[in-house]
């Protein structure tokens, strides 16, 4: 199974601003601007570590799903949320054939924590034997940081501003989530029953 992102937040997005607010940078001077592409790079990684440990994506963007088989005939959860949009189901044989999948065999199933992909006939599409399926898809809060919930922008920030703190530490690959961090993202991740998972 893979997850491909398929398209990235625009820098015009991010909240840099509000990140040196955070900081409590100055501002004023002529140079003001000289560390923004740090501080983006900081922000990036955060946003990436919150979505990796929530499952959740917080700018909406387009993925690209590929898998091996259906966790169950009739319906797939999908490996991330939320998700707004299925867009297009593909399947390829092992010689690397494609067949599209019509839109009205399947749908989405929108839920806050697991999304899924919903047989509208019997089943969904039988993926061939040493072949995959391909799912795109958009999941995503929205396409501003105003879209994201409040806890995520400040888990993000809070996260954002401990890299910016400990970068020796982030360099070596040793930074661990603050303890602030993890209370303000315990809710989001999802939870796995009876060996059910969303990326399956």
């Amino acid at each position: 199974m893979m997850l491909v992102e398929q398209t990235t937040v625009a820098t015009e997005a991010l909240p840099v601003t509000e990140f040196k607010d955070h900081l409590r940078l100055g501002s004023g001077f002529s140079d003001d601007g000289v560390q923004d592409t740090v501080l983006e790079g900081y922000v990036r990684s955060a946003l990436a570590a919150i979505e990796a440990r929530t499952g959740k994506v917080l700018y909406s963007r387009v993925f690209v799903w590929t898998l091996d088989r259906w966790r169950e005939l009739a319906r797939q959860a999908l490996p991330v949320a939320p998700v707004t949009a299925v867009s297009g189901v593909r399947l390829f044989d092992r010689d690397g054939a494609e067949t599209v999948i019509a839109a009205d065999k399947y749908r989405l199933q929108m839920d806050s924590q697991r999304p899924r992909l919903v047989s509208t006939v019997l089943h969904l599409p039988l993926i061939p034997t040493h072949g995959t399926a391909e799912v795109t898809f958009t999941a995503g809060f929205g396409t501003s940081w105003d879209d994201i919930p409040a806890d995520l922008c400040q888990a993000v920030l809070l996260l954002a501003a401990h890299y910016y703190e400990n970068r020796s530490a982030v360099l070596a690959g040793e930074a661990p989530v603050p303890f602030g961090v993890s209370l303000l993202i315990d809710r989001y991740r999802t939870v796995r029953l009876f060996g059910e998972g969303g990326a399956r």
